[in-house]
C-alpha cells in the first residue's frame, strides 16, 4: 500500500526525467524542420549544380577558383531559365524553338517522352491548364477508405463512352513523396471537393498527415459538411 510520502517521492524521481523528455521534444521541434529544410536545399542544390557541366571546363568554378562552391549551379540555372524564357517570348526565337521541338518529336521513343513532358509542363505551369488546381477526396484504395487527390483531367471521352459514366481523372499522391502516386478514374458524383489549397494538401502529404490545415470555410451546420459537391 502506497502512502502520500511514497507518492511524493515517486513524483520527485519522475520530475527530472519528465523535464528532460520535455527538453528533448522541444529541441527536436526546433531542429527537425531546420534539418529537413537543409537536406532539401542541399538535395536541390546538388541537382542544379549539374548545370555547371554546360560550361566549358576552363570556365567552371574548379578551374577559375580552384575549388568547388556549392550553390553556383542554382545561379546558373536561374540565368539559363530567364535567358531561355526571353528567347521563347521573342517571335523569331519562338519559331526556332518550335522547329527544334518538331525535330525532337520525330525521334522514336525520345519524341514520345519529350512530347509527354512538354504537355505535362504546359498543363501544370500555365494558367490555361486546369490540372492540379483542385484538391479532392476519393474512396481509395477501397470503399470506405479515403485518400487525398488532385484533379488532372475531366474530359475523358473514350473512358466515359466505354464505362457509360461521367468520370474524371484523379491523381492520388503517396506520402511522404507526393511526386509518386496512382491515377484513378472516379465517377464525378463520387468525388468530394475540398476547400484546402494545393499548398496545404502537399504540406499535409509531406508531413505524413501531421500538419492538417484549418477548415477556413467550415459550414455552420454539420450536415452541410457531409454533402458531396461534385466538381
Amino acid at each position: 500500500m502506497t502512502t502520500p510520502a511514497t507518492d511524493a517521492e515517486d513524483n520527485g524521481k519522475r520530475r527530472p526525467a519528465r523535464a528532460l523528455r520535455n527538453y528533448l521534444i522541444a529541441g527536436l521541434m526546433i531542429w527537425i524542420p531546420v534539418m529537413v529544410t537543409v537536406w532539401v536545399v542541399r538535395f536541390l542544390s546538388g541537382i542544379l549544380d549539374t548545370s555547371l557541366l554546360l560550361l566549358p571546363p576552363a570556365w567552371r568554378p574548379e578551374a577559375l577558383l580552384g575549388r568547388y562552391i556549392p550553390g553556383l549551379g542554382i545561379i546558373l540555372s536561374l540565368f539559363v531559365l530567364v535567358v531561355t524564357g526571353m528567347i521563347v517570348r521573342n517571335l523569331f526565337g519562338g519559331q526556332i524553338i518550335a522547329g527544334i521541338e518538331d525535330l525532337i518529336r520525330r525521334i522514336p521513343v525520345i519524341g514520345a517522352v519529350y512530347g509527354g513532358a512538354k504537355s505535362f509542363s504546359e498543363t501544370v505551369l500555365t494558367e490555361k491548364g486546369r490540372s492540379f488546381k483542385q484538391v479532392v477526396m476519393v474512396e481509395f484504395p477501397r470503399i470506405g477508405m479515403y485518400s487525398l487527390g488532385f484533379i488532372t483531367a475531366d474530359e475523358l471521352e473514350e473512358v466515359q463512352a466505354r464505362t457509360a459514366e461521367d468520370v474524371i481523372c484523379v491523381f492520388v499522391a503517396t506520402t511522404p513523396n507526393p511526386t509518386t502516386g496512382f491515377i484513378v478514374l472516379v465517377p464525378r458524383d463520387k468525388v468530394v471537393k475540398l476547400d484546402m489549397t494545393i499548398d496545404e494538401a502537399f504540406r499535409m502529404l509531406l508531413t505524413l498527415g501531421v500538419v492538417v490545415p484549418k477548415w477556413k470555410n467550415k459550414p455552420q451546420s454539420p450536415d452541410l459538411a457531409l454533402q458531396q459537391t461534385p466538381p
